[in-house]
């Protein structure tokens, strides 16, 4: 089998060509409902199908679709990839990673991972964006599982210690000061989380919860990535609100923080 790293870099490859773009600065990946708000990025110069790039599955989850757009932002060239896959779909952890190394592989140091998620903490309001601090992986698997990195890749032992980039959460911080933070915890789904496991979390330290993000992240930090993470508290979590749960309100919630979700990336661009 080919290894995930060669793959990426083969994709990175055709990236290239298909987008025009030698080298890109900073990737965004877009988590539900975080496209609407992207738009007001500006219009992309290059839209890439990632169905047509090596190694990418196809998302099947409403709100993602399979695009790579390039775009320039405050004079960085920023890779916007909109289409996240999940492990709930039935890929594996290298497949959910894979959009990460390849944009990485492409030329990006600085990567920022949106996604939605629920609420913990009932002192943060749904609209609400929160710096993601740290993270709990709870999927029970790694990017880093399986064969050793092959060379010039460093150790499948990576250190998360500055997982998520203090540097890049006090530029955000100083850039948007209304940004408070949180740590995420990072459940496999599909299914939404009982009001026992978010109890759980909440006395593990988490603030935050859902679906996605942190087996991006652990890719991205061993690839040698600054990470910067961004999650957008579309509804309280089970047994914070009594409230019932459901995917519409996740992308709702995206679309009615569009505005400012844009405004948001757009000041963070320049400092990051």
């Amino acid at each position: 089998m080919t290894n995930p790293y060669q793959l990426a870099n083969e994709a990175a490859d055709e990236l290239r060509v298909r987008s025009g773009v030698d080298s890109y600065d900073v990737a965004i990946v877009l988590g539900s409902g975080w496209k609407e708000g992207a738009a007001a990025l500006g219009a992309p110069f290059a839209e890439v199908a990632t169905g047509t790039l090596r190694g990418f599955v196809a998302p099947t989850v409403v709100g993602h679709a399979g695009q790579i757009l390039s775009l320039k932002v405050a004079a960085k060239t920023v890779a916007l990839v909109s289409g996240r896959v999940h492990l709930y779909e039935g890929n594996t952890a290298d497949q959910v990673a894979h959009p990460v190394r390849t944009v990485i592989a492409a030329g990006a140091r600085t990567v920022v991972l949106t996604n939605a998620c629920g609420g913990i903490d009932p002192s943060v309001a749904a609209g609400s964006v929160v710096l993601i601090r740290d993270h709990i992986n709870l999927t029970a698997t790694s990017p880093m599982e399986g064969a050793a990195p092959p060379e010039p890749y460093g150790s499948r032992f990576v250190d998360l210690t500055d997982l998520y980039s203090a540097r890049l959460r006090a530029a955000a911080r100083a850039a948007a000061p209304e940004l408070t933070e949180g740590v995420y915890a990072g459940f496999r789904g599909p299914h939404y989380e009982t009001p026992a496991e978010v109890a759980m979390a909440r006395t593990m330290g988490a603030t935050l919860v859902g679906m996605s993000t942190v087996l991006e992240a652990i890719a991205a930090r061993h690839m040698g990535a600054e990470v910067l993470g961004l999650g957008l508290v579309s509804n309280l979590a089970a047994g914070v609100a009594q409230t019932p749960l459901n995917h519409l309100e996740v992308l709702e919630a995206g679309q009615q923080a569009a505005g400012s979700l844009g405004e948001l990336l757009a000041r963070l661009l320049p400092v990051i």
